[in-house]
């Protein structure tokens, strides 16, 4: 990669002409009080994914997913044969959706690869320090993740996240050779185990309001996809970052395949930025607001960063996520305000893009500190710092502890 170190990008990650994908809208959930759900596969809010969802329940009910978890490890390439050791209907379902969809398009994913690679610092710092954050106030999201098991050990599951997002940025991604396609499939079995584990908190019921109390919907996963993909894309733009036109398709074409491959169906899909932008304004931005579980969580993710030092100060995250977010959802969050730190930020980061891609002649000041707070802010979560290749993403058994 460039500046960064092969694991040091973002986290949790389409064909323009793609003839069976929708456009900008979809479905809203049944009306409150209604009591019929929409015909499956008709709304995103209604529909899970029933067959992966039916295997992981019974794997748990069973108490097969630690043997599971011990086969899965070795496996990792896109074209490594399933590990032996799996129970016989698991391996049938991963030897079928193992694969990329037919309308994935290799050229458009290696050229987005490409542009992960050139971009990466922007894109850890967006999808860290943006999406990670916006993760918080979504509320859905942030309970779930809360009550879930990997609510109580935030450093793991963003290195888990990380994962996900490096494979999806790696150069050879969706080649053979790559991992994202596994990794996807693995994050697919973690998503139905968490589907079957947290309906049976009491905790998570109490506060939950999804559909059938089942959380993790293809809606929701849309949710996720608009606060990473689509924030990200409107964000380099925003910052005038140089991409072409086919970049941009590229880079929402690997999204589309990501997010098919973790069960999205495909009529859901936003055929182009348009359509996402349209579609991301009609789920995302209005749902968008505080819990006690999202800030517990945004407390953690941020106070994290206190394992590292290099001069920056806790003021200086704050800031820079309300410099990304907004002001809003700082005070939602209770972010303590550093003026310093702000003017530094708002003036630092875009002369830091500037300088970065040629448009600056003279190194700004502070970029040696912006350049070396990425670096470290990254190997934090990967593994906890101990592994710049691998992150293990392990199948729970459990909720969080007590709930």
């Amino acid at each position: 990669m460039s500046d960064l170190s092969r694991r040091n990008v973002l986290s949790l990650g389409v064909a323009l002409g793609l003839v069976s994908v929708a456009g900008a809208t979809v479905a809203s959930a049944t009306p409150a009080g209604s009591t019929a759900a929409p015909a499956a596969g008709t709304d995103p809010w209604w529909t899970w994914d029933d067959e992966v969802d039916r295997l992981m329940a019974g794997l748990l009910d069973n108490g097969q997913v630690p043997a599971v978890n011990t086969a899965l490890r070795s496996w990792a390439n896109n074209n490594a044969p399933l590990p032996s050791g799996l129970p016989a209907d698991l391996a049938a379902y991963l030897q079928r959706v193992n694969a990329l969809p037919s309308w994935a398009d290799r050229a458009k994913l290696r050229l987005a690869a490409d542009f992960n690679r050139r971009k990466d610092t922007y894109l850890f710092m967006l999808y860290g320090l943006g999406s990670g954050i916006m993760s918080t106030v979504i509320p859905r999201e942030a309970k779930s993740v809360y009550w879930s098991a990997g609510g109580a050990n935030m450093q793991d599951r963003a290195a888990k996240t990380f994962t996900f997002g490096y494979d999806l940025s790696e150069l050879n991604a969706f080649e053979p050779s790559g991992q994202f396609v596994v990794t996807a499939n693995k994050t697919r079995l973690v998503h139905a185990a968490v589907r079957h584990l947290l309906p049976q908190s009491p905790h998570w019921q109490s506060v939950a309001n999804e559909p059938n109390k089942v959380p993790i919907s293809n809606g929701d996963i849309l949710v996720t996809f608009h606060s990473l993909g689509t924030f990200v894309h409107r964000k380099l733009l925003e910052w005038h970052v140089p991409m072409t036109a086919a970049e941009e398709a590229a880079f929402l074409h690997s999204w589309q395949v990501a997010i098919h491959l973790l069960g999205v169906r495909d009529e859901f899909i936003p055929q182009t930025w348009a359509a996402a932008d349209a579609q991301s304004a009609q789920v995302l931005t209005p749902i968008l607001t505080p819990s006690f579980e999202g800030k517990e969580l945004a407390e953690d993710l941020l106070g994290l960063t206190a394992q590292i030092d290099l001069g920056v100060t806790r003021g200086f995250l704050n800031e820079f996520v309300r410099y990304v977010l907004s002001d809003a959802i700082g005070d939602w969050l209770q972010l303590p305000r550093d003026y310093a730190a702000a003017a530094l930020v708002r003036t630092g980061w875009p002369a830091y893009i500037a300088f970065r891609e040629g448009l600056l002649p003279i190194m700004p000041v502070g970029f040696y500190m912006f350049d070396q707070f990425i670096r470290a802010l990254a190997m934090l979560f990967l593994n906890k710092g101990t592994s710049p290749t691998a992150t293990l993403i392990t199948i729970p058994t459990a909720n969080r502890p007590g709930a």
